[in-house]
């Protein structure tokens, strides 16, 4: 491999960025949050095995080192996300104003009519499987350009990362749970009349997320809702990460390889179908996450290449 980087990867950097926001969070918000000292600890702990994978790297500069490095800083993204919750539960949500948005644009609720409409296993199944691959295609991709286009792989990890971080800062200030948390909050009658009432602070003490629609007996339904019955808080809903992730790892299997890119893309289009499917979402949050997705891929690949390209080890095209 080329000579090895000397300090923290590109992707390392960011991560430490947004700990070191968030940390700064949890001192203002200290007196209102449940387990403060909890969390500044596990922020001090991720800091100090990024700088022991760091030290690791320098012991023993291989390309499998250097990935281990991009998958931990990946994996902790599991970490993060449902981290929003413990910031926005604060704030007032703002579900009622989505909702109500979704109304006057299409009249009804998009995510109530499109499982109601098609509840069929195999539609089901199909929309559960695409929501299921989003982690997979993560996986996918990063590993395509670590095994057949490494001189781009720290860039690559670098935009999905920031992308995620930015993602995640905007959930920390607009609290939009989405219809899987806020309908069984107001109830469906009042879903069904098109009345959307403030709750205000209602998720800072009720997580409650009811089983999805559709086929409740498939294997990926059961997949998804496991998971979801595991990682998911009343957070994260505006824009959708889903959508705008995946396009983004769309855009970077387009420019990598068209074959990738066209076995990519029927995973791609139920996943962002999903989104409203299993009512995870609003459809003005997918719209906008797609929309945000290209906007995110050209600003974080210009603060890759001005912020971070001057100290990076990997060769740039």
């Amino acid at each position: 491999m080329d000579k090895p980087q000397k300090g923290l990867f590109a992707i390392e950097k960011v991560a430490l960025i947004y700990n070191l926001i968030t940390s700064i969070l949890i001192l203002f918000l200290f007196e209102r949050m449940e387990h403060p000292w909890t969390m500044l600890c596990e922020r001090a702990t991720i800091a100090i095995a990024t700088f022991l994978l760091m030290y690791l790297y320098r012991l023993v500069p291989c390309k499998l080192a250097a990935y281990a490095r991009v998958v931990v800083q990946m994996s902790l993204l599991s970490y993060w996300y449902p981290d929003t919750f413990e910031f926005n539960r604060f704030l007032p949500n703002l579900d009622y104003v989505f909702a109500s948005v979704e109304q006057f644009i299409f009249g009804m609720q998009p995510s109530v009519w499109f499982c109601h409409t098609f509840p069929q296993l195999l539609v089901s199944e199909a929309f559960n499987m695409g929501y299921f691959f989003y982690y997979p295609m993560i996986f996918i991709v990063v590993t395509f350009y670590f095994l057949r286009r490494y001189e781009l792989f720290e860039k690559v990890s670098f935009i999905l990362a920031a992308s995620f971080f930015v993602y995640y800062l905007i959930y920390i200030f607009i609290p939009v749970t989405g219809p899987q948390f806020y309908f069984p909050a107001i109830g469906a009658e009042h879903v069904s009349q098109g009345i959307f009432p403030a709750i205000g602070d209602y998720f800072n003490y009720h997580k409650e997320l009811l089983p999805g629609p559709g086929y409740q007996h498939g294997f990926f339904y059961d997949l998804v809702e496991e998971s979801q019955q595991v990682g998911e808080r009343p957070t994260a809903a505006f824009p959708s990460s889903h959508v705008g992730i995946s396009t983004i790892l769309m855009i970077m299997a387009w420019r990598g390889s068209k074959t990738l890119f066209a076995c990519l893309v029927p995973f791609y289009m139920l996943l962002c179908g999903a989104t409203v499917y299993i009512q995870a979402h609003y459809a003005i949050d997918a719209i906008v996450g797609f929309l945000s997705a290209f906007v995110l891929y050209v600003a974080v690949t210009w603060m890759f290449k001005h912020w971070f390209v001057k100290q990076t080890s990997l060769r740039q095209p």
